[in-house]
């Protein structure tokens, strides 16, 4: 019996909750739009994230750093060091690039010198030695690679070492940028969230409230008639809610020219990044979020707003 009475209260509550959405058409329709800019906000910043995620990942691609060894190393020395950094966690990749691989790469490069390609000639032996390129799962992760290689692990076995130099000193100063570019980045991103989720919820919560005040008579008699509180709240709610998934509905609907037109835009820039393509790609991930965000601004906002006249 208790199921039947609260089922039947429920339906009511929503039913209400939907009469009042339509009841209030001009009210619905600006709360559904404020809440539509919100959501596609927060869509944004998920877009924002993901360019720079790729943008900040394009970079870390670019950073690494070389060991460049004396030519009278062995290769098979070389190749032990190389096996050594490759145990080392904060390692990724290492590449390693023979001494007529990089006599190679060296007269491409000077391809259009021919006085370079003079003087290699006239030495008549290949005077470069051989390389292992670097690349640490993290830039921050480099100085402690390059402390490694200077600790005396590369060295031969007769002692001697057979490093010639670590291009890490030369990059330090990319690197170090970088990583504190990234540190920012993320700083940034959390603050803006923080700071947008509360404005929206600002915004949110004094639209709803004008739904409130329209029927702040209604509310007060049902208060001294003696309706519980959450018989009270349950509509408002209801309205908060589909305020939430209409607006979603919307958002993501406007997403698709916005970001069919930056798709281009973006591939360009981004180096294959394209907007449109990422936004069907995660399409369900941004619903997810955005029908949930809706939800919860407009069930907190109606709660939070309609507690003024629950005190009559």
């Amino acid at each position: 019996m208790n199921r039947e009475i609260l089922t039947t209260k429920l339906k009511r509550v929503i039913r209400t909750g939907f009469f009042n959405f339509w009841r209030n058409g001009t009210v619905s329709l600006a709360s559904v739009l404020v809440m539509m800019v919100t959501l596609m906000t927060i869509g944004f910043i998920y877009f924002s994230g993901a360019i720079l995620d790729t943008a900040l990942a394009e970079l870390r691609n670019k950073i690494d750093i070389n060991v460049t060894f004396v030519p009278s190393a062995f290769e098979d020395e070389v190749l032990n060091i190389k096996h050594s950094l490759e145990s080392l966690p904060e390692v990724l990749l290492v590449t390693y690039i023979s001494r007529d691989e990089a006599l190679t790469a060296f007269k491409e490069r000077h391809a259009s010198d021919p006085s370079i390609l003079a003087a290699l000639d006239e030495l008549g032996e290949n005077p470069l030695g051989a390389v292992l390129n670097i690349k640490a799962r993290d830039p921050s992760q480099y100085a402690s690679v390059a402390d490694f290689l200077e600790s005396g692990s590369a060295i031969s076995t007769s002692g001697i070492t057979i490093v010639d130099r670590i291009n890490y000193f030369q990059n330090k100063v990319a690197i170090d940028k970088l990583t504190s570019l990234i540190n920012s980045a993320d700083r940034l991103g959390f603050a803006l969230t923080i700071f947008l989720a509360v404005i929206s919820m600002l915004i949110a919560f004094n639209t709803i409230r004008l739904t409130i005040y329209i029927a702040r008579d209604e509310i007060a008699v049902m208060r001294l008639v003696g309706a519980s509180t959450t018989y009270i709240q349950g509509p408002f709610v209801v309205v908060g809610v589909i305020y939430g998934v209409v607006a979603t509905v919307l958002a993501l609907l406007m997403f698709l020219p916005i970001t069919y037109w930056l798709g281009s835009t973006t591939e360009s820039f981004f180096v294959g990044f394209n907007l449109f393509s990422f936004y069907l790609g995660y399409f369900l991930e941004i619903a997810s979020i955005l029908l949930v965000s809706g939800v919860l601004i407009g069930a907190l906002s109606s709660v939070m707003a309609i507690r003024k006249y629950l005190k009559v």
